[in-house]
């Protein structure tokens, strides 16, 4: 008997906007991007997420914002 798991991610760019402020190691601008997260078991979705993440537009480094 054989057990298969088949899991997928997939990461879809749902919006971009530029951020204020500018980048720490550059001084480029910021773009936020709105990332829709998708999970999937057995081609059937069990995890759904939207995260906004930063990036610079010139150095292209993902920024982490502290809060």
């Amino acid at each position: 008997m054989c057990l298969v798991f088949v899991c997928d991610k997939e990461e879809r760019v749902v919006g971009r906007q530029e951020a204020s402020g500018s980048c720490p190691y550059c001084g480029g601008v910021v773009q936020a991007m709105d990332v829709e997260s998708q999970r999937r078991f057995c081609f059937l979705p069990f995890y759904f997420k939207i995260k906004r993440k930063y990036s610079c537009t010139m150095c292209s480094r993902r920024l982490v914002t502290h809060q």
